[in-house]
């Protein structure tokens, strides 16, 4: 090892959200990249991954994260990543939920990062150095009926994430996409259910959630998405998104360019939705 390489210090990444599925494995990986990671949690994981430490950090409050924070810059010295994972969906046509539901979706999906960006910032800036990793999801550049607030929360941080990029890239700091597909994890089955259920939906809220469950059956590990997070962490010159996982990249392509009619008619006979 080179002296300037005992000089470097062991860069620090916080992780949200990191009890269990993308998190999680994001967590291990970045650790087996060679970073010291914090993950952070509402309730304390009865398994910890190895070699992580754990912050208590709720994402839609701002002294618990402001708090979690500073405990990782007294405890290492510094921040070097940031990945927004906290998330949380929701199984419904749009018209289901309240609007303090629709609220406390944002709350988490978007509101959360931006939080959590804010609590960072001062001190990459500080660093003149510094990566944020927003996971946002292919729904993000896609509709997707019966999950309308989910996407319509990821198709904000997508917008947030590239103007943010554009805004902190003088100050050394980059700004990232990861996007997955379908991901084998316990995120469907712990999605919120909509809390104004109507009747006039039922027969094409069941037909979804049955594709939506035979889809996740094949859905990528959530391995893929982690290995999608470290190397938009350690690119030296990112790209603004990554795809995770091949079904995520056709769709990405597809979406670009597929006519928005075929595009439509396809997304409508997958769901089992009148053509």
């Amino acid at each position: 090892m080179s002296r300037d390489q005992k000089q470097q210090p062991q860069p620090v990444a916080i992780v949200t959200g990191a009890t269990t599925g993308i998190g999680a494995a994001t967590a291990r990986a970045l650790h087996t990249a060679g970073y010291r990671v914090f993950g952070t949690y509402r309730k304390l994981p009865a398994t910890k991954v190895p070699s992580v430490d754990y912050v208590a950090c709720d994402v839609t409050n701002d002294p618990s994260v402001d708090a979690a924070v500073r405990e990782v810059l007294a405890k290492a010295g510094r921040v070097d990543l940031l990945v927004n994972n906290a998330g949380v969906g929701l199984v419904g046509a749009a018209e289901e939920s309240s609007l303090e539901q629709a609220k406390s979706i944002f709350d988490v999906n978007l509101f959360g990062a931006i939080r959590m960006t804010k609590a960072v910032l001062p001190l990459m800036r500080q660093q003149r150095s510094g990566r944020i990793v927003n996971i946002s999801s292919v729904l993000g550049l896609i509709p997707s009926p019966f999950s309308a607030l989910y996407a319509s929360s990821k198709h904000a941080i997508e917008g947030y994430s590239e103007s943010l990029d554009h805004e902190v890239r003088a100050s050394g700091i980059r700004v990232v996409l990861v996007e997955p597909a379908y991901t084998r994890t316990g995120f469907d089955s712990n999605s919120l259910v909509a809390d104004q259920l109507n009747d006039h939906y039922a027969a094409a809220r069941a037909n979804a959630e049955a594709v939506l469950r035979a889809v996740a059956t094949t859905a990528d590990s959530p391995d893929v998405v982690a290995e999608a997070v470290v190397t938009a962490a350690t690119a030296t010159t990112p790209r603004l998104r990554y795809t995770a996982g091949s079904v995520a990249k056709k769709v990405s392509l597809l979406r670009r360019f597929v006519p928005a009619s075929a595009f439509d008619k396809s997304l409508r006979k997958q769901l089992q939705m009148p053509v």
